[in-house]
């Protein structure tokens, strides 16, 4: 109960102009039960579990009302029939989310996979439908850089094999024979969440820690004890090298015949991130040369392994995928992508979101009305301009916009090509398809003036200038022309000007509108500019416009 008092009471539009009177508490905790059911969202009613998650996952979404059917181990093929029905889909590791499921899934607006990385999801198609993308990217953090620190240890002291050795009856001391891991050099590619916590474990076995990452700078690794240097300079100073990447196609191979002959003689690899990074065949080639002392996997090119020549060999210790195997790992990580499907459904928040990025900064109440103003700018332009070929620039000023960038060029892109593309367009896939479609959005943000304006341009032919009021998007400015008066960007709008001013315009448009069962809601002229424009709410479209443009110089219609 205090969880939704406290939800309830930081929800405006829940107490905006309600006033109650209550007889009882039971009388008020029925109603604030109610109303914090309203704030659920009808968009997410029902989830697909595909795996097998930890139970706390279901009885989150559950407990918020959301619909959740749980089937592990489907093929593809039956995942194809059965994901029409769900708006969610929840996987882990097992569940391949292919372009033909994505597909299938007509009803699908989020698929939150309960772990680190999705290379299991196709992130590309899924974007394309416009469906989120999420991960839990600290879920299993600790667990996966444990388990690293465990295969180090074991390839120091070849564990694994001395207990295979001892179930086989043999007492073999000297066979064994280890090296400590004190004063060792281990270099760690991807500095990451679980880069950084198998240095900092590592640190106290007195290695010494070096490591690249192209993207954390070479200061924030150093507050944690790593070097950062060259991967041509890392190669050949390491007796241990792990890694910790995603597999991409510039880490794809990473350690391969070339890198493994400018190691250090005997260098030992551990890989607990992703099959694919160390290249499995020209390893096997360096455990045969002596090149590579030994290796430790916990991931795999193809699971389960088809050739199983590199398991085999003796100074290989592996594991069959366990990185986020323990209960704690599961736990968290069922909790947390419920959570964030929760706060999805609610239209709170947007967290470990990998392929929305314009998504991510607007998913607040206070951005919901200036996304519409982006769309309605470029609606207006769509009707008012033929060609886009120079591009869209859009410009923000005031400091709530500061950030805005981003998701107002996707919602700009929006306007631009709904009608034109048959698909459900949205700040996921926008950006994807205006480049496809060949038009550019550029946007910028100006500190010359305290309000807070978007305005969009085309080239040189054509400008908007648009705001918010309250909750409603308004028109300021059309190619320079200023209004008295905000127009609200809503509804049906017949914009016109006139070249010279003339009376008899009006009257004349009036009859014409009226004849055509046309009713006027609002006008409007521009009072400043160059040019001079009006602009009519009407209450629905005329069909015809010969009649209408034989009275103006330039007459478009817009339906927001």
């Amino acid at each position: 109960l205090g969880y939704c008092v406290a939800d309830w009471l930081h929800s405006p539009d829940i107490l905006s102009e309600k006033v109650f009177f209550f007889s009882s508490l039971e009388d008020w905790v029925q109603l604030l039960c109610a109303e914090y059911k309203t704030m659920d969202s009808s968009d997410l009613q029902k989830v697909l579990i595909s795996d097998s998650l930890d139970s706390c996952c279901k009885s989150i979404l559950q407990a918020q009302g959301i619909e959740v059917v749980e089937k592990p181990g489907l093929s593809i093929q039956e995942l194809i029939t059965e994901i029409k029905d769900y708006d969610g889909l929840i996987v882990r590791s097992a569940t391949k989310v292919t372009a033909e499921v994505l597909t299938a899934a007509i009803r699908l607006k989020v698929v939150g996979r309960a772990g680190t990385g999705v290379d299991n999801v196709d992130v590309e198609s899924a974007t394309r439908r416009g469906v989120i993308v999420m991960n839990t990217p600290s879920g299993n953090s600790i667990s996966a850089a444990e388990l690293t620190c465990a295969m180090i240890l074991c390839l120091s002291r070849q564990i694994p094999q001395a207990t295979a050795s001892m179930k086989a009856g043999r007492w073999d001391r000297k066979k064994f024979m280890g090296t400590e891991l004190h004063g060792k050099t281990l270099g760690i590619l991807g500095l990451g969440r679980i880069g950084k916590e198998v240095a900092i474990r590592m640190q106290a076995f007195q290695m010494k820690t070096i490591g690249y990452d192209p993207i954390i700078p070479p200061d924030v690794t150093a507050a944690f004890g790593v070097e950062q240097l060259p991967l041509e300079e890392i190669w050949p100073l390491c007796d241990y090298i792990t890694v910790h990447t995603p597999l991409l196609p510039s880490t794809t191979g990473l350690l391969n015949d070339v890198t493994f002959a400018k190691c250090k003689k005997g260098v030992k690899i551990v890989n607990c991130a992703r099959g694919g990074i160390v290249d499995e065949g020209a390893l096997l080639r360096a455990l045969q040369s002596g090149q590579c002392g030994g290796a430790a996997l916990d991931v795999f090119t193809e699971e389960p392994p088809v050739d199983w020549a590199l398991v085999n060999h003796p100074h290989v210790i592996c594991c069959p995928h366990l990185g986020a195997s323990t209960s704690e790992a599961q736990q968290r990580c069922g909790e947390e992508i419920a959570v964030q499907i929760v706060e999805l459904a609610k239209k709170k928040a947007l967290m470990g979101a990998v392929n929305a990025p314009a998504l991510v900064s607007a998913f607040t109440p206070q951005t919901k009305p200036w996304i519409k103003l982006g769309e309605a700018l470029g609606t207006l332009m769509r009707a008012c301009v033929l060609e886009t070929n120079q591009g869209i620039h859009i410009t923000t000023t005031g400091e709530g916009l500061r950030n805005a960038e981003r998701y107002l060029s996707a919602a700009v892109a929006i306007g631009l090509l709904k009608g034109s593309i048959q698909t459900n367009l949205n700040l996921i896939n926008a950006a994807q398809y205006a480049e496809e479609a060949g038009l550019k959005v550029s946007a910028q943000h100006k500190d010359t003036s305290s309000e807070c304006c978007l305005e969009a341009t085309v080239g040189s032919q054509f400008h908007v200038m648009g705001s918010v009021c309250g909750d409603m998007p308004v028109l300021l400015k059309l190619n320079g022309a200023a209004f008295r008066q905000p127009i609200p960007l809503d509804g049906d709008l017949i914009l016109y000007k006139l070249q010279h001013s003339d009376a008899q315009s009006l009257p004349t448009i009036l009859r014409v509108l009226s004849e055509a069962g046309v009713q006027l809601e609002s006008y409007h002229t521009s009072c400043s500019g160059h040019e001079e424009w009006s602009i009519m709410s009407v209450s629905s479209l005329p069909g015809a416009l010969t009649t209408l443009r034989q009275h103006t110089d330039l007459l478009f219609t817009v339906s927001l």
